[in-house]
Formats: structure tokens, sequence, C-alpha cells
């Protein structure tokens, strides 16, 4: 038995599967990130509904502009400028980190602006 597709379907799908692919790419961050996220953000600027919908667009926005490794390797640097010793100054120092921190505060900036 063969099946034929009708033309109008197959460039209906063809033109889903191109949307599709940026839509993957913006949720690669995990569920468990995403919420850890919005409940820093909560307890940063309030425990209500509008809040928590703000909190949630913002990681939304971060999510389309920063890939989730990167993602990542930021919240180590933020983690660590707070350590004590050599270590501490290393990620404080540390020209590339340093350059990755400011690309997220940016993200952060903009996702601030659309959610807030």
């Amino acid at each position: 038995m063969h099946h034929v597709i009708p033309r109008s379907a197959a460039i209906a799908l063809a033109g889903g599967l191109m949307f599709a692919a940026p839509l993957a790419l913006a949720n690669d961050y995990p569920t468990s990130t995403r919420v850890d996220y919005v409940l820093g953000c909560m307890a940063a600027n309030g425990q209500n509904h509008l809040v928590m919908q703000q909190c949630s667009c913002s990681i939304d926005v971060i999510a389309e502009l920063i890939p989730y490794e990167e993602y990542e390797s930021v919240e180590t640097v933020m983690r660590m400028n707070d350590q004590r010793g050599e270590l501490g100054v290393l990620f404080r120092t540390e020209r590339g980190l340093q350059d990755q921190l400011r690309q997220f505060r940016s993200a952060q900036a903009e996702a601030d602006l659309r959610c807030f």
C-alpha cells in the first residue's frame, strides 16, 4: 500500500519543522534549573503569582539568548567569585570567565526589559 501526502500537508509539515528546531534549542535547559532560577528570582523580587510569571519569563528569555552549557559555566563563576584565596582570585580575574559573566548580565538585563 502506497500513501500519498497532499502537497499542502507536506509544505505545512516542512514549515512546522523549521520552527521546531529553534524551540528545541530554547528549551534545552533542564526543568530543575529553570525552577531554581525562578525560586531565586522570586526570593529577590516577591512571593506572588505576578512575580512568578515575570521570573518564568526571565529564564525563558535567558534560555533564548545563552546556551545551557554557558549558563552552567556562569553559575559556577558566580558561586566561585565569593570564594576567598587563590581560587576565588582566579575566577574573579580570568578574562574569559568575566566575559561570560558580562554576557549573562546583558541577557538578564534584556530579560528584565521584556518581562518586568
